[in-house]
Order: C-alpha cells, then sequence, then structure tokens
C-alpha cells in the first residue's frame, strides 16, 4: 500500500489559545508554551533550534497574530490556515492533538495557507479597522443624541436630514449652551435650510427642555465630539503610512492633461485626507481604481488595506473572486449540477464591493444597467453579489495589470445587451425553421442561422 510521501520532516504545528500553545514537530511529542512575550521567545528558539522552517497556525481570533508576527520576524515561514479545513478525526479532539494533526498535515504538503498582508498593509489594515471602530461608536451616540432630543419632543433630526451638520451642530451647541428660544435656535440654521424648511423647524425646535434629557444631550454630544477627534488622529496617522508606502514604489509619471478628473470625494465618514487621490494613484503605481464605477477614494483606500497592492497571491481573477467569495460554489455529481450558491463570508473587502454595488443601482454607468437588468430578473440581493463579482475582477486587472477602466455608459450596455438577445433569439427560430422578420422594414432581420 503506497503511503504519502513526507515533504517536510521539519514542518512545526501550533495550536494557539489565549493562554497556551500547543506545538508538535512533524507530528512528534507536543511541547506546551503559555502565551507571554518569554514564552513566545522560548517557542522561537525552540522551533529555530529543532531546524524547522515552516509552521502551521490555525487562525483562532486574534490570538495567531503575536505569534505570526514574532516567527516571521524570525525568518520562519508560518501557513495560517482556516480550521475548516484542518478539521480533526471524530473523538480524537483535543489541543495536545490538534497540533500534531496540524504538523503532520503540514509535513506531508497537505495544507494551504490563507492570504496574509504584507507587514505594511498590516499596519494600515489595522489603523484603517480602528477608524471603522470609531465610526460605528460615534454611530451610536448620534443615536443616544436622537433619544434624547425625542424625549424632550425635539423633533430637529426629522427636520434636518444630518443632524450632525454644520446646521444640526449650531443648534445643539447653542441648545447645550443655555439657548430655549426656538426663533434663536432656528436662527443658527444654513440660510438655505431657513428659506426652505424654516417654519417645520421652528415648529420642531419647541419642546419640553426636561434636565434629564439635556444631561443625556450633553453626554452623547461630548462622547460623538470624541470620536471625532480619534477619527481625525487615525486619518493623520494613515496619511504617514500612506507616505511610507508611497516611498516604497517607483516614482509614477503625473496624469495626463486630457486624463479624466479625479471624482469629488463625497461621503460624511471620508477620510480627511490632502491629496487622498493622487496619493492612491501614486501608491498603486500610477493606477486609478477610484475611476471605477462605485468606488471612491475610502472604497480604494479600504481595498488596499485589505487586499494590498500586489495581487500575484491570486493566479487569475477566478482565483480572486473566489477568495472573496463572490463566485458560486458549483457542487457537481454524475455530470450533473446540484447546487450552485454563494457561500456566506464575512471578508471585508467583499463587503466593501458589495457597498459599492448597491450604489451603482443610481447611475448611468454600464455596472449600473447591470445591476438593474439582474435585479429586475433575480432580486437585489443576487444583483448585488453579482454586481460585486463583477468589480472585484475590474479591481483586479487594475492593480495586476495596470488596466485604465473607461466606463461606456449604461446606453452602451442597453445596446450590447440588446444585440446579444437578438443573436439568441435568431439562432431559437433558426433553429426552429423560422426567421425574424424586421417590423420596421418588414424584411428578414440578417444574420439569421439556417
Amino acid at each position: 500500500m503506497k503511503t504519502l510521501e513526507v515533504l517536510n520532516l521539519h514542518a512545526a504545528g501550533l495550536d494557539l489559545g489565549s493562554e497556551k500553545i500547543h506545538g508538535s514537530i512533524a507530528g512528534d511529542t507536543p511541547r506546551v508554551f503559555g502565551t507571554f512575550t518569554a514564552d513566545l521567545l522560548a517557542l522561537r528558539d525552540w522551533l529555530r533550534g529543532a531546524g524547522v522552517k515552516t509552521v502551521a497556525v490555525e487562525a483562532t481570533g486574534i490570538y495567531w497574530l503575536s505569534v505570526y508576527e514574532g516567527l516571521e520576524a524570525a525568518g520562519l515561514e508560518v501557513v495560517v490556515v482556516n480550521g475548516k479545513h484542518v478539521k480533526n478525526l471524530p473523538g480524537r479532539k483535543t489541543d495536545l492533538s490538534d497540533c500534531q494533526w496540524l504538523a503532520t498535515l503540514h509535513a506531508h504538503g497537505l495544507l494551504r495557507g490563507s492570504f496574509v498582508p504584507p507587514e505594511a498593509i498590516r499596519r494600515l489594515q489595522d489603523y484603517l479597522r480602528l477608524r471603522e471602530d470609531h465610526i460605528s461608536m460615534g454611530a451610536a451616540h448620534i443615536q443616544h443624541l436622537q433619544k434624547a432630543l425625542e424625549r424632550m419632543n425635539i423633533k430637529v433630526h426629522d427636520v434636518l436630514s444630518n443632524l450632525m451638520g454644520a446646521s444640526g451642530q449650531a443648534i445643539l451647541r447653542a441648545i447645550l449652551a443655555g439657548e430655549r428660544d426656538p426663533q434663536r435656535l432656528a436662527a443658527l440654521a444654513d440660510p438655505g435650510v431657513q428659506k426652505k424648511k424654516g417654519v417645520k423647524l421652528l415648529a420642531a425646535l419647541q419642546g419640553t427642555w426636561r434636565a434629564e434629557h439635556l444631561f443625556a444631550l450633553q453626554q452623547s454630544f461630548a462622547g460623538w465630539e470624541l470620536y471625532q477627534r480619534q477619527i481625525a488622529e487615525c486619518d493623520a496617522v494613515i496619511a504617514g503610512e500612506l507616505e511610507v508606502l508611497k516611498q516604497a514604489q517607483p516614482p509614477v509619471p503625473p496624469r495626463a492633461p486630457d486624463a479624466p478628473a479625479p471624482k469629488r470625494p463625497s461621503g460624511v465618514n471620508r477620510p480627511q485626507i490632502a491629496g487622498l487621490s493622487e496619493t492612491l494613484r501614486q501608491v498603486s503605481g500610477g493606477v486609478e481604481s477610484t475611476r471605477l464605477p462605485g468606488i471612491g477614494e475610502a472604497s480604494a483606500l479600504q481595498l488596499i488595506g485589505e487586499v494590498g497592492l500586489d495581487l500575484s497571491r491570486w493566479p487569475t481573477e477566478k482565483h480572486f473572486t473566489s477568495w472573496l467569495t463572490l463566485a458560486p460554489t458549483n457542487k457537481v455529481s454524475g455530470g450533473r449540477l446540484l447546487s450552485s450558491q454563494t457561500m456566506p463570508s464575512a471578508n471585508r473587502a467583499a463587503a466593501i464591493l458589495r457597498l459599492a454595488a448597491m450604489s451603482l443601482g443610481r447611475t448611468q454607468s454600464a455596472l449600473g444597467a447591470f445591476y438593474r437588468r439582474l435585479a429586475f430578473r433575480v432580486g437585489k440581493a443576487k444583483a448585488i453579489t453579482a454586481t460585486a463579482r463583477k468589480l472585484a475582477v475590474l479591481v483586479y486587472r487594475c492593480l495586476k495589470e495596470g488596466l485604465v477602466y473607461n466606463d461606456p455608459g449604461a446606453a452602451a450596455y442597453d445596446a450590447q445587451h440588446r444585440t446579444h438577445v437578438l443573436r439568441r433569439l435568431r439562432q431559437r427560430a433558426a433553429n426552429l425553421g423560422f426567421g425574424l422578420i424586421d417590423l420596421s422594414t418588414g424584411e428578414l432581420a440578417e444574420e439569421t442561422v439556417s
């Protein structure tokens, strides 16, 4: 009986926890280490002393990150594997057996590592994710603000489209400073707001002004301001990281004079970084991913933070969309397709592309027309996934192949789709022995298949 070939006798496997790390080399008797820094250094020395060159670890929460960074700095190859792909045999599930199982699979070359960005991208990723957390927590304080206003029957948040805009902030600061006169409060709003919504705003600013709710309003506003300051601090650090990435890239030529102007930045929570569009172009080696429909400065920056700048990790665009879980998983048996569905995933890059796809439904871009046609036929959920997949392909081609995207527009897409539909109709009619008649001329349509 032929046995599996051992490709690496010195491959190690680690089972990571919050308090203990179990390690095995090529499936031998495990050793147990703690998780303090001194323990990680002892683990590193043990692996290096045994001649280990490659280590497999299971991606468990955030426990693997410190181990990964320490072993990576020591020059070891660290393969992070998906826990779903390395399940142990039933009835043999212990931390000790898990590390032996990982080491055995790794020694036989049966493990495939997950994507882990390089250190510089991981650092940028951490800042961007922290910024997203601040935005979410700031949004929670806005909800508390609205609750406090509602308890006082102050309906200003129902009149103003953005409570935390310039008009809303001016009114809130005046309320917290002690102003209660609706006329004076309404006068703080933007003149355009006063002209369009003056009467309604005046009525919305009449309330009960109870002390306990004013206290809640004051604390919520202070919490929101705190997170705005922290977001601004994150923006400053992110700008510094982008400068580091830009310095690591060779200089790129300036934008051509006839090139389309960059998109106007939009979004309340977009990064406040001067010249961000040009910085992203330089960081990406001259690629302007912001020219893609639905992809603005913030989305392009988040995508770089999640997938990096080097997409050679994925040999083809199909590998990339599969990693994003935007491509359907097909189950085939006996030559028949049993099922085809997109698997659920927490992939952050996919979530960014899905949000971009959702925004395309209101645009006159070619992908916008594609989304609307598909949403009418199969529903919005599937249309979002399909459109996000097309966006992912464009992102891949831009970052890896230097694609310069020019959107043909919705009219061009509709015309192309009509041509395809007519071609299929001609083929079906010809197969049945019929032809298509052009009603405008009364003549047989061209391209009839015989």
